[in-house]
């Protein structure tokens, strides 16, 4: 019974300080009008002026300067050349051709103010065996255009470009023994073109652009006046005339892209409204040219041109040259 009591003694005053003990928890403490002051650190503080001591740097010049100019220049050259026997069942002709093409433009930028010149070289030849040599491609083509920024995508132009050919040119015939003749139909200036013009650009992007040329002039040379006994239409010009001028509106478009991986497509179509004649004689010109890289060097090429202009011939001329060569490019 001791041992009762005792235990019920000692639950009682447990259970009598934890309820005091909550109870004093739960008093709450008036703070209000308590003025509480944070005891100052012990530890020394100092104030004053922070020195800086100045530094002496050496200055840096970079020897650099801003190049506005971008030249590239192209150089191909093309061979074909078959042999056969005797006694070669399969039929053909020994022949030898061989063909060349330089391209060099020059582009200048400088805020709004532009510059392009571009150079375009090509010939060719072939030679079968028994027949007489023949041209396969002859062409000059000089073209320079400045140009000033007026808006984004617009610019006012004005340009000057040059074409010819480096040799003479003929049409050929055979007469009933097999033998072949050549008749001149045209050389170097006869014809030669000289174009100038000035207008307005629309260029979107760096691949495409228009050129609206309103006013435009034309100069057509002949200077070997007895082309016309060979060549009725004398491209243009009086018999015995060597210079013929016209006014017109012109519209050319360019074209230049990588349109698939090292496959380019460049052209470019012209258009030409002489102003003192019906549009009957308006002039018709498109260059094409796909061109893709088989390596470093070796590229494979297509070019095609279409022309309708009735002072050369009433028809539509066309012409097409696909080769095989190598191609240089400077800069790479």
């Amino acid at each position: 019974m001791k041992i009762f009591y005792a235990s019920f003694l000692l639950i009682l005053v447990v259970s009598l300080n934890s309820a005091f003990a909550q109870e004093v928890d739960s008093i709450p403490i008036d703070t209000k009008g308590l003025d509480i002051k944070l005891k100052r650190s012990p530890l020394p503080s100092r104030t004053g002026n922070l020195n800086f001591k100045p530094v002496a740097l050496a200055p840096v010049v970079v020897d650099a300067k801003v190049n506005y100019w971008k030249t590239r220049t192209s150089v191909g050259i093309n061979f074909n050349q078959a042999t056969f026997s005797n006694n070669w069942k399969g039929g053909g002709v020994n022949s030898l051709a061989i063909g060349g093409l330089v391209n060099y433009k020059a582009e200048y930028s400088k805020e709004s103010y532009s510059y392009v010149s571009e150079l375009i070289l090509e010939y060719g030849k072939v030679r079968n065996k028994g027949q007489l040599q023949k041209k396969t491609r002859d062409r000059i083509f000089w073209d320079n255009k400045a140009a000033i920024q007026m808006s984004k995508n617009w610019y006012f132009f004005g340009s000057i470009n040059f074409e010819s050919q480096f040799d003479k040119g003929f049409k050929y015939s055979t007469n009933s023994d097999g033998v072949e003749s050549e008749i001149l139909i045209s050389r170097f200036m006869a014809p030669g073109y000289l174009t100038e013009s000035m207008g307005f650009e629309y260029k979107p992007n760096k691949y495409f652009s228009t050129r609206i040329g309103t006013g435009t002039a034309r100069q057509t040379f002949v200077l070997d006046t007895t082309i016309y006994k060979n060549n009725n239409s004398n491209y243009g010009l009086e018999r015995g005339k060597k210079f013929k001028n016209e006014l017109a509106f012109q519209v050319v478009a360019n074209f230049e892209k990588e349109v698939f991986t090292n496959t380019f497509l460049k052209s470019r179509y012209q258009m030409f409204i002489p102003y003192d004649r019906p549009l009957a004689h308006i002039d018709h010109r498109l260059d094409v040219e796909v061109r893709s890289k088989l390596n470093r060097l070796m590229n494979v090429s297509l070019t095609c041109v279409g022309l309708f202009d009735k002072d050369n011939d009433p028809r539509i001329q066309a012409s097409q040259v696909l080769a095989l060569g190598v191609m240089f490019v400077f800069p790479r």
